[in-house]
C-alpha cells in the first residue's frame, strides 16, 4: 500500500562574523521512479541567493546555490513530500544465470557497470575477503540472494551502531577492526564486500522513516542512544533523525536492489533515496566554500524530520 512521507532537512552553518560564500551544491531532491512519486520539493536559503537545478554525473538532481550577500549564518531548509509505492525486492525474478553464486555479468553489463565493480579500497581487499568467506560455502554454489542477505544480516546483528557527527567514512578495515560504525560506514563495508565478490554496488544517500520518531508516537522521557548494538534493540530503526545511507546491488533480471545493512532492510517503503553515487564522498548533502579565517567557523547544526501523512492527506501541497 502506498504511503505519503514528508521530510524537512535544515542545515545551519554559523560564523563568528559575516563571511562571503562561494557556490554551494545541495542534494536533497528525492529520485523519482516507478516506486516513488514526488509531490513537492522546496529549498529556501538564507541569506538571499541565486539558485538553479542541474543533473550531476550520476543524474542526481542538485541545486546550485550562489549566496549574494555576506552573512554570519548560512541556512538551507529543504522540504519535500513523496508517495512511496514500495520496493518488492524478493518478488523480483533474477535471471537464471545469476540465481546462484558465483556468476558473471554479460559483456555489456560488465562494461556498463565497470565503475561500480572496482574496489575503492583495494588495500583492504584481503581482510574484507577473509570476513566474507564465512558467508560462502566451502564448495559448490549458494543462492545469490542468500549471500547478500547474510552480509546484510550479519552487519545488523554483530556490529555496533555509533552515531558520528564528523565528516568522512571509515575504511572497511577500520569498521571490521572496530566492529562499529555509522550507516555510511556499514554501507561502504558491504559495498566493498559485494564488489570483491564480483557484483556491482553503488552508494545511496537519503532518509529513513522511523515510526517511533513521529510526533504522535514520541512519548515523554524517551531517550535516543548514540551507541547501540543492533541485536540489542530488536526491530528498532537505526540512523533515523539524520540523513541515512545504504547501497544498491545490481542483479541481472531484478536490476538495482536496495540493501540497508544498518537495519537489514531490502525493500519496503521506509527508505527515501536522494542520490546514487560511486563512493560515499560524492554523496554530501551540502558542499561549498566560504572566504574568511578558519577560526571564524563556529560549527554546523543539522536537523532532519521524517514523518508519515495519513492517506486522506494525499493531496498535500508545498508549505506556503
Amino acid at each position: 500500500m502506498p504511503v505519503i512521507l514528508e521530510v524537512e532537512h535544515v542545515t545551519t552553518y554559523r560564523y563568528a562574523k559575516e563571511v562571503e560564500f562561494g557556490l554551494h551544491r545541495v542534494a536533497f531532491h528525492p529520485r523519482a521512479a516507478h516506486d516513488i512519486r514526488v509531490l513537492y520539493a522546496d529549498l529556501t536559503v538564507s541569506p538571499h541567493s541565486r539558485q538553479h537545478w542541474i543533473h550531476d554525473v550520476f543524474s542526481n538532481s542538485v541545486m546550485v546555490v550562489e549566496p549574494l550577500v555576506p552573512a554570519s549564518t548560512l541556512v538551507f531548509t529543504a522540504r519535500f513530500a513523496i508517495e512511496h509505492m514500495g520496493v518488492k525486492n524478493h518478488e523480483l525474478p533474477i535471471s537464471p544465470e545469476a540465481q546462484n553464486y558465483p556468476f558473471e555479468y554479460s559483456a555489456d553489463d560488465k562494461q556498463n557497470l565497470s565503475r561500480y565493480l572496482a574496489l575503492q579500497y583495494p588495500d583492504d581487499a584481503a581482510v574484507v575477503r577473509s570476513w566474507v568467506a564465512s558467508f560462502l560455502p566451502q564448495r559448490g554454489t549458494i543462492h545469490t540472494r542468500d549471500v547478500l542477505a547474510n552480509i546484510n544480516q550479519f552487519i545488523r546483528t554483530d556490529f555496533v551502531y555509533a552515531a558520528r557527527d564528523a565528516m568522512g567514512t571509515q575504511s572497511p578495515a577500520q569498521t571490521l577492526a572496530l566492529r562499529s560504525g555509522t550507516c555510511r560506514d556499514f554501507a561502504l563495508l558491504m559495498m566493498e564486500a559485494v564488489r570483491g565478490l564480483g557484483m556491482a554496488a553503488r552508494f545511496v544517500s537519503g532518509y529513513i522513516y522511523d515510526p517511533a520518531l513521529d510526533a504522535d508516537n514520541f512519548g515523554p522521557g524517551a531517550v535516543v542512544g548514540s551507541s547501540i548494538k543492533s541485536a540489542d534493540i530488536g526491530g528498532g530503526t537505526l540512523g533515523s533523525g539524520a540523513t541515512h545511507a545504504w547501497l544498491n546491488v545490481y542483479l541481472p533480471g531484478a536490476g538495482w536492489i536496495p540493501f540497508d545493512p544498518t537495519n537489514t532492510i531490502s525493500g519496503g517503503t521506509d527508505l527515501i533515496r536522494v542520490a546514487f553515487t560511486r563512493t560515499p564522498e560524492q554523496a554530501a548533502p551540502v558542499s561549498g566554500g566560504w572566504t574568511g579565517d578558519a577560526s571564524d567557523f563556529l560549527g554546523m547544526d543539522v536537523s532532519v524530520r521524517v514523518s508519515r501523512r495519513l492517506p486522506d492527506a494525499a493531496g498535500i501541497s508545498a508549505p506556503g
